[in-house]
């Protein structure tokens, strides 16, 4: 018995390790809300197969194995497609822009003024004054752009990414569809072409997909 669980302990300490090199994570900050829930499941069928040391190994190997699989699957289908990848993983919100509040967006994501100003306290940030720019990423961290911090005029934009254009951020510079259009039209490049684009002292920077 307790040879069992020492064995199994093991076992599946190099199991987790090895999917983890597999799906290719980093750090557990850095995780999507699907691949929490895939790594909580792969938690607990191990901690049941520990409790259940009797039952077959194999009733955990096969149910681990088919989510790391689907992990696979999801993040190559999140590459090549932006809508699948947001429907996945979300999309990052704008809760600060020009320094100012975005409160539709602060409902929209459930996202209270308390919940911001503890994650300016803890990036000894004292006034949302100090904020030019703060996104809520995915992953639930806040990234903050401090007015001070900056050398040019505005936070880098990203306007298109992978051949969308990011109709939020436009609005944020006072832009729209019809004025990035006719940029790319004067530089000569198609929109499905970009892989990345953003703005910056009242430019647009350019990388293509090739």
């Amino acid at each position: 018995m307790l040879f069992t669980i020492i064995f199994r302990t093991i076992f599946f300490y190099i199991v987790v390790v090895i999917s983890y090199k597999i799906m290719g994570k980093r750090e557990v900050g850095e995780l999507g809300v699907f691949d929490l829930i895939i790594s909580m499941l792969i938690s607990q069928l191990i901690a049941i197969s520990i409790e259940n040391y009797k039952e077959p190994i194999w009733f955990v190997i096969v149910p681990a194995f088919i989510l790391v699989l689907f992990q696979i699957i999801f993040a190559k289908l999140s590459l090549k497609n932006n809508k699948f990848r947001d429907v996945l993983d979300g999309k990052e919100s704008v809760i600060i822009a020009n320094g100012k509040l975005n409160f539709n967006e602060m409902t929209k994501q459930k996202y209270n003024l308390n919940d911001l100003l503890l994650q300016l306290r803890d990036k000894s940030i004292r006034s949302i004054e100090e904020v030019d720019f703060a996104i809520l990423e995915t992953n639930g961290k806040l990234s903050i752009f401090k007015k001070q911090d900056q050398d040019n005029d505005i936070f880098p934009l990203p306007l298109v990414l992978d051949g969308v254009i990011e109709e939020k951020n436009l609005v944020y510079i006072n832009k729209n569809r019809k004025w990035l259009k006719s940029v790319l039209s004067n530089k000569k490049i198609k929109l499905e072409d970009i892989f990345y684009a953003f703005y910056k002292d009242g430019e647009v920077y350019i990388i293509n997909k090739n």
